[in-house]
């Protein structure tokens, strides 16, 4: 029975306290609940740079220029009853500060994120340029040695200036040896 017993629950240690089951390691752990939502950095991040985007274009600017002069002109012109923001433009001012906290953030980490992206292509850029470099210094050298290879082999011209050479010696032995000449045929 004892046995039984065993088997049935928790598996006991030596000391015959239960342990808790093991987890399997080829198995993933099941995910924790967390309190925070979750969020994917990349969305957001991207989500940011169009909003920063949009936010340093003359459109913006415009849209931006005319709603606040609807603001204005409504809130002035308009009959009191229908007025929702007196003459210190409270709200305005309020909307505006809140448009401006979260544009400022926006807009850094567009920036962050940009120069990330430039702090990548720098370094592949350096890369190429030293593997550029390398290749230039080893084709130096080897045109270099194929120079020094060329200087000990005879070439066309030099061939062609020896035969010039022995030309005009064997025509300088005619024309001061003529005798000589008439004995070697």
């Amino acid at each position: 029975m004892a046995g039984e017993d065993r088997s049935k629950g928790a598996p006991a240690g030596a000391s015959g306290i239960a342990r808790p089951p093991r987890s399997r390691l080829d198995q993933p752990k099941a995910p924790r609940r967390r309190l925070l939502p979750e969020f994917d950095p990349e969305a957001f991040g991207r989500l940011s740079e169009r909003i920063a985007r949009f936010l340093g274009t003359w459109r913006f600017i415009v849209w931006m220029t005319l709603f606040i002069i609807t603001w204005l002109v409504w809130n002035v012109s308009a009959p009191a009853a229908w007025r929702f923001d007196g003459f210190p433009f409270i709200f305005l001012t309020l909307m505006l500060s809140l448009q401006a906290s979260y544009a400022a953030p926006l807009i850094l980490l567009a920036q962050n994120r940009q120069a990330d992206r430039d702090r990548v292509t720098y370094e592949q850029d350096r890369k190429q340029n030293e593997r550029s470099i390398a290749d230039t210094e080893y084709l130096t050298r080897e045109i270099a040695s194929l120079r020094m290879g060329l200087g000990e082999v005879a070439t066309r011209d030099w061939i062609r200036s020896e035969l010039e050479d022995l030309a005009r010696d064997l025509h300088d032995r005619q024309v001061l040896y003529p005798a000589e000449s008439d004995e070697d045929r």
